[in-house]
């Protein structure tokens, strides 16, 4: 199997830790995720290195001056999320497949990069009330951050043609098997 990634893209609350999460489990032979870096807090639950490596500002400007991000952004105003290289790296070194849970800019950006090595997957709510709806029962963000995430949804759906394939989150085990068939068809690509 040559180096490939499989990333998965969608607006904040779409559901995609948890699709990448069981397809961990499904094709845990198979695949391992990249931890991105973020400099956002760590929110309750959350582990350093495993759900996120947490960085300052200064630590994650040193690691971008340095050239250690196959990708960054500024996804919200202030909090940097990236990818660093030793992830992917270390991932390949294993022989497995890379997954991705990223924001949308971030996964165009490895998609322009990595080319037919990345299956590129944009995880779809049903609705922006739908989306909203999940959002507020995460009980993770506060008002302003709700707007603020409802809003950047909006401009992040204008990107779903761009990836190689659309799945809706309306139905989860729905959700589940497209996604399994889809990451299955890639990983037994030459």
């Amino acid at each position: 199997m040559k180096n490939k990634l499989i990333v998965f893209s969608a607006p904040s609350g779409s559901g995609k830790t948890t699709l990448v999460n069981h397809l961990l489990e499904e094709f845990s032979q198979k695949l391992s995720f990249s931890v991105s870096a973020t400099t956002r807090a760590k929110r309750p639950n959350e582990i350093d290195g495993k759900d996120y490596h947490f960085f300052d500002y200064a630590h994650f400007q040193k690691e971008l001056d340095t050239g250690n991000f196959i990708e960054h952004e500024e996804v919200y105003q202030g909090l940097y999320y990236g990818t660093l290289k030793s992830e992917v790296e270390n991932i390949w070194a294993q022989g497995k497949a890379v997954i991705f849970d990223v924001d949308v800019i971030g996964g165009l950006k490895i998609k322009r990069k990595f080319g037919d090595q990345v299956l590129a997957v944009f995880l779809k709510p049903p609705s922006l009330e739908i989306l909203l709806e999940r959002l507020v029962n995460r009980s993770t963000e506060v008002e302003h951050q709700l707007q603020e995430r409802i809003e950047k949804a909006k401009e992040e759906l204008k990107f779903e043609n761009q990836f190689d394939v659309i799945i809706v989150n309306d139905h989860l085990d729905f959700t589940f098997a497209q996604a399994e068939s889809v990451v299955n068809q890639f990983l037994a690509t030459k």
